[in-house]
């Protein structure tokens, strides 16, 4: 790979035409004052007082259009770009895939130099002006591959070098779009830390512990309702129920736990013992959930373990001792909310679906059961709430000026679970909705022999159209029309257009 580069540089003056050459030069010199910046920004902290991390001064005007200038971005423009780019042109033939991602680029940019020019709170050292620098080098990267593909030099170079190079550039610029979610993610938590000096010291590892875990409860959430929305083919393709990759993580998960929530050869404190009887439990009911998982015959079968584990891990989690009363209280919904996801679960599978793998067995329906619906949800609002119960935010919101009581609190997170909820919705609508158009016929015949959850061949109601075009799913719906068109030309002859324009 080392000759490749400097080879793309030798060809990039004559191949590029003068629009995209001002580009590529222009995200170089941009890439190029982010490092700088970083590098000479200095950290004001003359204010700060011995022992904290941040100042008494309030956020100006300034931090408060970062923040919202790269919520915006990172929040609701990155990921609405992403899914107008994951379908194959030949279905989705999205238009709005680059101007998007243009504009969420420009928009992080300029929130970036407002993170670095605001007044007013001063901050020590953090892991969130660490990790902006990492995170608009990735978002250059991304830029930088996204106009290479779109130029299609290999069509312009008189050597091969593009052609061979630009399935790496397809597959690094997928990868690089499909992490930037959960690495934005990570960054607006860092910042929500860092604007109220949260998680130092003796603070980390309990803090550690509440984003990571709810986090992990929103991102269970969201696999959910991906697989009930729009993924029920790739479940198909696998052979293997939900409850299989549910049970798998949830050993997995339940191993880390066992050894990591008490340091081994210490004395046992605080909550240790509590803790760690919590990860024996995960990865016991996980291995049993892995067992239950197949039939005899080797198909896939639901069951209910994993449920149970979410139940049972609300009801510890409820219980969970706690030295402010707001604290408590938040912990008990939390730990009541997750139980009702579990219970809501069990319902679904041994009630609603009856351990098959849609409502609709003859697959007449378009939308999955509403019921079907309450599990995510219910799985949002209890990661946001773990994730709201840190023994620092528990403390700064008893000493506030304005009481806050736990009624109030909850609210406002359970308000926040439904916009979330709402996002992805909309997000997997759209997905759908240029996947698989409305005026798109149906399929005549059975979307093969293999069967999601160790039921009928359509799950969650989708009908089987869906699941013959998800099959024709690829990686090149990075690739523009006429590269795929070129690209598939000969085989589409040899099979006598079989595939049409509308596909």
């Amino acid at each position: 790979m080392a000759p490749v580069v400097p080879a793309i540089a030798m060809e990039l003056k004559p191949a590029l035409p003068m629009p995209a050459a001002y580009f590529f030069r222009l995200a170089l010199i941009v890439g190029l004052a982010l490092v700088q910046r970083a590098a000479s920004h200095e950290h004001h902290d003359d204010k700060i007082p011995e022992g904290e991390a941040i100042s008494p001064d309030p956020i100006d005007t300034t931090l408060w259009i970062h923040i919202i200038v790269q919520i915006l971005a990172f929040g609701l423009i990155f990921p609405t770009g992403m899914v107008l780019g994951l379908t194959r042109p030949q279905i989705v033939r999205s238009r709005w895939h680059v101007p998007l991602q243009t504009l969420g680029a420009i928009i992080a940019l300029l929130g970036y130099f407002l993170g670095h020019a605001h007044g007013g709170r001063q901050f020590a050292p953090n892991i969130h002006a660490s990790f902006a620098t990492i995170l608009m080098l990735l978002l250059l990267v991304q830029v930088l591959f996204g106009i290479y593909l779109k130029l299609h030099l290999e069509k312009k170079s008189q050597t091969t070098i593009h052609t061979r190079i630009r399935r790496y550039f397809v597959l690094t610029h997928g990868v690089i779009g499909k992490i930037m979610p959960v690495v934005s993610w990570v960054q607006m938590l860092f910042g929500g830390i860092t604007a109220l000096g949260f998680c130092r010291d003796d603070h980390m590892g309990q803090c550690l512990a509440h984003f990571i875990m709810g986090s992990a409860f929103i991102g269970y959430g969201i696999v959910l309702t991906i697989l009930l929305l729009v993924g029920q083919a790739w479940l198909q393709r696998t052979g293997r129920s939900q409850e299989f990759f549910d049970s798998l993580l949830i050993a997995a998960w339940g191993c880390v736990n066992t050894f990591t929530e008490h340091r081994w050869g210490g004395p046992w404190v605080k909550n240790d013992l509590q803790h760690t009887s919590m990860g024996i439990v995960w990865w016991c009911a996980g291995l049993l959930g892995l067992w239950l998982s197949r039939k005899r015959d080797g198909r896939p079968k639901r069951n209910l373990i994993p449920a149970m584990v979410i139940l049972i891990t609300g009801w510890a989690m409820s219980a969970h001792p706690q030295s402010l009363e707001l604290s408590t209280h938040v912990h008990t919904v939390f730990g009541y909310t997750l139980m009702a996801a579990g219970a809501a679960r069990i319902i679904e599978i041994a009630f609603v679906l009856r351990d098959r793998g849609s409502v609709d067995e003859e697959g007449k329906g378009d939308e999955a059961s509403s019921w079907q619906y309450l599990t995510p949800f219910l799985l949002y609002a209890s990661g946001l709430l773990f994730m709201g119960a840190t023994e620092e935010q528990m403390a700064f919101l008893s000493n506030a000026h304005i009481h806050v009581s736990h009624v109030s609190y909850i609210l406002i997170l359970y308000s926040i679970a439904f916009l979330l909820f709402l996002f992805v919705a909309m997000l997997l609508n759209l997905y759908a909705a240029h996947a698989w158009p409305t005026n798109q016929p149906a399929a005549t015949k059975k979307a093969g022999s293999g069967v999601a959850n160790g039921a009928v061949p359509l799950t969650n109601g989708h009908i089987d159209r869906r699941v013959r075009d998800a099959e024709e799913f690829e990686l090149e719906g990075l690739m523009s029309d006429d590269d795929d068109d070129d690209g598939n030309k000969g085989g589409r002859e040899g099979e006598g257009g079989k595939h049409s324009q509308g596909t």
